[in-house]
């Protein structure tokens, strides 16, 4: 199998000319019968990786997936764009089981999505025997490890893949795993020697910014007004926050609902459908929402609390922009949330690691240097300008030249190494603070270069700045091996090279940027005209079919349709995410609204011309 037949079936079915970075790599290894280990963010196209491959071989791909309202929206979608898709779970009486069993063993279904609970079931066995299957997906892999933030039992019982069909390609898939899950997750699945891919993590469509969480109502309230037509989730921790926050929005004539565990399971269900077909804008929501939705059109995400660790919360602002669209997300930070969830891990299993992960998390949320170097670097990737798409970049703090205290603690740990000695952070402030405690004397810590180089800052600028080394991407935190520092790729470049490395000191002063007023010209203003029409024009189809509007098209495909003007079917095919499907089903009315748009636009605007970016 070659790529030249998955490029093809990316255009025709998925409406997309390439692919993504490190899409063609992951089906080649698929096609190439190698079991692999997939990183890409959400939205990053994860999904595409295994289903290109399960539409151009023979057989069915089985994919694993942990949630029902998931596994019903993927499925959506594949047939909304001329793939037979199918899934098997508890939703379904036995009588509709049976009938997509009969579909599978004569062939007539190229994806079957199942839950880890039933492909474990003796039940579902003796179906799988009868298949010819080409390839098992297990989508949000980080369930496996008990290192994750979201472990689940059931995950760890699939090590019986492996076992039973040896020479099946299995590609595990996960948006959030630092290095620690990563290496449980192939040791979980019994993956020998894998390929693993890791996408970067960058969603520079996202701007991050962390606020106090003194008048959050206020802030709120405040921001949603200005978007009006716009999905958002706004996480909180606990239920009755949900609550509240949802009725004052509502007061305020903002259609909101709350979503919590607490709730019946059907009225769950009915707030999760509103919002995915639009008839509701916000939902304010626990960590329970979220992780089955597949709406590509949210445009913002709030945290009304801080969340407990790194990998839930770029998790859940990952639920924004997926089209690629500009979104915004918005973190409220409160001490308050740290003690919090310092009670909740004191007697909970694996505490040392979360209380390690919760430090980061608050250290993300007081940091003072670029939030997006920051979470890259969690996931083991180096960001070396500042994104300028975050609160601190856009109000950044003076720094100073930190290259010497960089290069010192760098030094130190190189040469701990070489004596085979491994430290903490803490141990290791004390030996380039020149401490006479009794365990660097008999370790032998003090016989290095670097013993006492640092003694001129105290242990507080010290653990500051090892802070920044850790959110800068030059150290890293072995967990699983005693919360021992090692120092990065990125560190090691930085040590031996002549780069400079900015800090920042506690007594920052800001060097606040000027806010830019928005130029609002007349062709963004007709084209987000165009673009309210075409929205319009997707609700009302998307209402008659049954079906979430963004499955009709992504908010990216009608921002390419007000750019293109397209008016005729090869125009149109050439619009991002229009496959042939989508061209049968949708394009004569869309092109309708666009021609009908042009004309009467072009009487009043002579300036239109196709090919504005508006």
């Amino acid at each position: 199998m070659n790529l030249t037949i998955a490029r093809q079936a990316l255009k025709d079915f998925f409406g997309y000319a390439s692919f993504r970075p490190m899409q063609e790599e992951v089906i080649q290894a698929i096609y190439d019968k190698k079991d692999s280990l997939v990183l890409m963010p959400t939205g990053g196209g994860k999904s595409i990786c295994f289903q290109i491959p399960a539409i151009t071989m023979p057989g069915v791909c089985l994919v694993i997936s942990p949630l029902i309202a998931l596994m019903k929206d993927q499925v959506e979608a594949l047939v909304s764009n001329g793939i037979d898709a199918r899934y098997i779970n508890s939703s379904q009486s036995l009588t509709e089981q049976r009938a997509i069993e009969n579909d599978l063993l004569s062939g007539k279904i190229k994806l079957l999505y199942v839950s880890p609970e039933k492909l474990v079931s003796q039940s579902f066995a003796p179906l799988m025997s009868r298949l010819t299957v080409n390839l098992i997906a297990i989508d949000e892999a980080h369930c496996i490890s008990a290192w994750g933030h979201d472990f689940r039992p059931e995950y760890t019982k699939m090590a019986f893949l492996k076992k039973n069909f040896p020479t099946l390609p299995i590609v595990a898939l996960t948006a959030t795993a630092d290095k620690t899950t990563r290496k449980d997750i192939v040791q979980q699945l019994k993956f020998v020697n894998p390929e693993v891919f890791i996408s970067s993590f960058n969603r520079p469509n996202l701007s991050l910014k962390v606020l106090p969480a003194q008048k959050r109502i206020d802030r709120i309230i405040e921001f949603v007004k200005s978007r009006p037509n716009d999905a958002g989730i706004i996480y909180c921790m606990s239920r009755k926050s949900t609550e509240s926050i949802a009725q004052k929005l509502k007061a305020k004539n903002f259609k909101a609902e709350a979503y919590h565990a607490g709730m019946s399971s059907s009225h769950r269900s009915n707030v999760q459908e509103d919002f995915i077909n639009d008839k509701i804008n916000i939902v304010c929501a626990t960590v329970a929402f979220g992780m089955g939705i597949d709406k590509s059109n949210v445009r913002w995400v709030m945290h009304y609390n801080m969340p407990r660790n790194i990998e839930g919360y770029y998790q859940e602002i990952g639920r924004a922009g997926r089209d690629g669209v500009a979104s915004d997300t918005v973190l409220f930070y409160s001490y308050q949330d740290v003690i919090f969830w310092n009670s909740m891990i004191e007697e909970s299993e694996y505490r040392e690691v979360k209380i390690a992960k919760l430090d980061r998390m608050k250290e993300f949320a007081e940091a003072l240097i670029c939030r997006r170097k920051i979470l890259l670097a969690y996931f083991g990737e180096h960001l070396e300008e500042n994104c300028g798409n975050c609160d601190v970049c856009l109000n950044p703090p003076k720094e100073f030249d930190g290259t010497i205290i960089v290069q010192k603690a760098l030094s130190a740990i190189f040469r701990l190494a070489r004596m085979k000695k491994r430290v903490g952070v803490g141990m290791l402030i004390d030996i380039l603070r020149g401490s006479r405690r009794q365990e660097i004397i008999t370790n032998e810590y003090d016989k290095i270069k670097t013993y006492g180089a640092g003694g001129n800052h105290s242990n507080s600028d010290w653990q500051y700045f090892m802070q920044q080394l850790l959110n800068l991407g030059f150290i890293e935190i072995a967990y699983d091996e005693n919360h021992v520092v090692k120092v990065t790729e990125a560190g090691k470049s930085t040590l031996l090279g002549k780069q400079k490395v900015g800090l920042v000191k506690r007594d920052i002063v800001f060097a606040r940027k000027k806010e830019q007023k928005a130029k609002v010209s007349k062709k963004s203003t007709l084209g987000n005209e165009l673009f309210e029409i075409l929205r319009k024009l997707r609700l009302s189809i998307a209402q008659k079919d049954g079906k979430p509007p963004y499955v009709v098209f992504s908010d990216a495909s009608l921002h390419d349709m007000v750019k293109q003007l397209p008016t005729t079917d090869d125009e149109f095919l050439g619009v991002s995410g229009v496959g042939k499907a989508k061209l049968a089903s949708y394009g004569y009315a869309f092109m309708k609204e666009i021609r009908a748009f042009v004309v009467v636009k072009g009487k009043q605007k002579a300036s239109i011309k196709k090919g504005q970016t508006y």
